[in-house]
């Protein structure tokens, strides 16, 4: 999920649940509108800790997911980190149709321990990671227009599956979200957003050097094959510093402008891990 300071699912024009902006590719589609409207309510109405209801997604939804999926899967064995390629039978995700938070839920608990739970929207960086200090990751539902499937601006649920679910398999990186989680209980508002910079550099968008070439280590570069496909070359690279890391503010709406390009990805973890460590939090 994109770690953002504002609140997408809220009430708003025409009695929506969720509120698009007037760029947004839905923003005339009052098909699209109604179903972001109708999976919200799932998201609205959720229970934390109870079993996720399953969401009616319809044939055009799927073929989306299907059509995003296989320009993805074509890409992965060249542009993605070997760490992360071999957890893709740990939690398997259909090619043809878009799976439920509730089967996810049952492999990825038995791998890390992590769940996923609905949310309509956009949500604080505080919350988001406070959410993550308890296993669950908060995961939208719907997902992006069928006019522009290479890349969207909000997490959808493309994003959260084909990017966080194989990610949050791995025990490093699970281990990695607990901490973050656990000190965004604790930070201040300066050190939360060092927090949610890290969070963005390491985590969705994530670089690392591999056999003398730079592989996608992040979830959202994972779960955009778009930039997937050229991240090396439209983005300004930069050298593996965290304290930097932390005091480079990002833009969540398009495609990322300076990545950070770690040695490798042990030491991705072990260098963002030690990070959180070492870092007296305090509110």
């Amino acid at each position: 999920m994109n770690v953002e300071d504002t609140v997408e699912a809220r009430p708003g024009a025409h009695n929506d649940i969720v509120s698009l902006n007037p760029d947004h590719p839905g923003f005339n589609d009052t098909v699209y509108r109604a179903r972001r409207n109708e999976i919200a309510r799932i998201a609205r109405d959720y229970t934390t800790g109870q079993p996720v209801p399953l969401a009616p997604y319809t044939p055009r939804e799927h073929a989306v997911w299907s059509h995003v999926w296989s320009e993805l899967l074509a890409l992965y064995p060249t542009r993605v980190c070997e760490d992360i390629l071999a957890l893709q039978d740990v939690v398997p995700l259909s090619t043809e149709r878009i799976p439920q938070l509730r089967e996810i839920n049952r492999p990825l608990e038995a791998a890390s321990g992590f769940r996923m739970e609905p949310v309509a929207g956009l949500v604080s960086s505080r919350m988001f990671m406070r959410f993550l200090g308890r296993r669950v990751f908060l995961s939208t539902q719907y997902i992006r227009h069928h006019s522009r499937p290479l890349y969207t601006p909000e997490p959808d649920v493309i994003h959260e599956l084909a990017g966080h679910v194989a990610t949050l398999a791995h025990p490093g990186i699970a281990a990695l979200n607990l901490a973050l989680g656990q000190a965004a209980e604790i930070a201040t508002d300066a050190e939360m957003r060092r927090l949610g910079n890290v969070y963005w550099y390491a985590l969705e968008f994530g670089v690392v050097e591999e056999r003398g070439q730079l592989r996608a280590a992040g979830a959202g570069l994972l779960s955009s094959y778009g930039e997937l496909s050229d991240f090396d070359a439209h983005s300004r690279l930069l050298d593996w510093d965290l304290d930097a890391m932390g005091e480079t503010d990002y833009d969540p709406t398009g495609y990322q402008e300076v990545l950070f390009v770690a040695p490798s990805f042990k030491q991705m973890l072990t260098d963002v891990t030690e990070w959180v460590e070492r870092r007296r939090w305090r509110r």
